[in-house]
């Protein structure tokens, strides 16, 4: 994998001004790839600065956000696999956008699956993508600006972050609850 990165990184280098598209294409293979969304975020923060790196990633995540929409109804097997794969991770467990969003943020969470919650939840390709554009700038700005910074804290920090999301997961999970009680009241 490290192998693959710094080929990679060679690429976009010596590509010029062709190096953003093909940063915002690396995007579109990254699930092909099995490279996770915070290796690449990062990446682009290194290749291209903050601003850049982070303005390519969240143009990369949602054209990435659109294909998968796509791919999802035009190729009814893929749906019925990543519906598979969404009842095995998560059963039947709904969720609500502000979720998503924080899910969106955690490393390593599969970025698809969280895209089927989305279209679950959302009525045209216009509010799906309208969340998913969203749902995409924060993991890109944090990824990208503080991509270094998470990959070398100590196990500690991490487990703190982690726990911080998961905390604030658990917040917008009860108010979910509260909010259901409230209407069938």
């Amino acid at each position: 994998m490290i192998e693959a990165e710094q080929w990679i990184e060679g690429l976009i280098e010596q590509a010029g001004w062709l190096g953003p598209v093909l940063f915002i294409f690396l995007h579109l293979i990254r699930p092909f790839l099995f490279l996770p969304v915070v290796v690449v975020c990062v990446a682009g923060g290194y290749l291209f600065g903050f601003l850049g790196g982070a303005v390519y990633s969240i143009i990369g995540l949602s054209l990435m956000s659109a294909v998968f929409y796509k791919l999802v109804n035009h190729f009814p097997r893929v749906g019925e696999r990543m519906l598979k794969l969404k009842r095995k991770v998560a059963g039947e467990r709904k969720m609500t956008i502000g979720q998503v969003m924080v899910l969106r943020v955690m490393p390593f969470v599969h970025f698809h699956l969280l895209s089927l919650y989305l279209m679950d939840m959302t009525k045209s390709y216009r509010e799906y993508m309208h969340y998913s554009v969203l749902g995409v700038i924060t993991p890109a700005l944090l990824y990208t600006a503080f991509g270094e910074v998470i990959e070398r804290m100590p196990w500690y920090e991490s487990l703190t972050f982690l726990t911080v999301l998961l905390v604030l997961y658990a917040f917008l999970e009860r108010r979910k609850k509260q909010k259901q009680e409230q209407s069938e009241d």
